[in-house]
């Protein structure tokens, strides 16, 4: 049964977010991303997709700070993809203006469609090397409406995460991107919320209370990866979300 956020929630509502966290840092810790399409994806089975995109805050954004380092490599990164992070700015922003803090079927909707094209992509997608002169214009573009969709749905790998592998950035470097990336949005997610006045004291406690067991689930997922294959992971992983996305927007038409 869905519950919100500025009510006395029950032991077993804190457990569910508590296991969606621990779960969502395991998939981060075993494939490098995740925690917040995870969390998001699971939430708003249970929560307003707005109130599921203010506890996942502080969880993404220390986990992604992280992901960011080192410092000293930040420069050359960023030449490349600051355009592209001054579009998710724009766009979360704009989008939060516009279409306000995400609610109601259509938002819910919005999120299954997010996760259906991510998986979809994850499962079947190839990325191909970017041509170098397209990236001056091709990454503000893929920025906003990374922003746009970000805004409507709590999740911001769509289609920034494809984008970033087309750019034929060696490993670290990617991780690297997709941490300064996934920083950028919580940040410009945080302020959109605030904007819309749905960022409650309520869900800025719980969302650093969920800290926790994010960490506890990365370092666990750590540990897996020596003895699980990422990729067999990843393909289940991959397929949970399309189904769980197939739910979410079936559950928006059919009564």
């Amino acid at each position: 049964m869905p519950f919100h956020l500025d009510s006395n929630l029950s032991a077993g509502a804190f457990a569910f977010v508590t296991a969606v966290f621990l779960l969502a840092g395991v998939v981060k810790g075993v494939v490098g991303l995740g925690l917040p399409t995870i969390s998001m994806a699971l939430l708003a089975l249970a929560m307003p997709p707005a109130q599921a995109a203010a506890l996942l805050v502080v969880p993404s954004l220390l986990t992604n700070l992280w992901q960011a380092r080192p410092v000293r490599a930040l420069g050359g990164l960023l030449r490349r993809i600051g355009g592209m992070q001054a579009g998710v700015c724009a766009g979360t922003l704009a989008g939060a203006w516009a279409l306000g803090a995400p609610a109601g079927e259509g938002a819910v909707a919005a999120l299954g469609a997010a996760l259906v094209l991510y998986a979809a992509w994850g499962l079947f997608g190839r990325a191909r090397r970017l041509p170098a002169h397209l990236e001056p214009w091709l990454g503000p573009a893929v920025g906003l409406a990374t922003g746009l969709l970000t805004a409507a749905t709590g999740v911001f790998v769509v289609p920034a995460v494809p984008y970033l592998q087309a750019l034929g950035l060696d490993k670290d470097d990617l991780i690297q991107a997709m941490g300064v990336s996934f920083t950028v949005s919580t940040v410009a997610l945080a302020l959109g919320l605030w904007f819309n006045g749905a960022y409650a004291a309520g869900a800025a406690g719980m969302s650093v209370l969920m800290l926790l067991p994010a960490l506890a689930g990365m370092g666990l997922g750590t540990r897996l990866r020596r003895t699980l294959s990422p990729a067999a992971f990843r393909v289940g992983l991959m397929v949970s979300l399309l189904l769980l996305g197939l739910y979410q927007v079936a559950g928006t038409i059919v009564p």
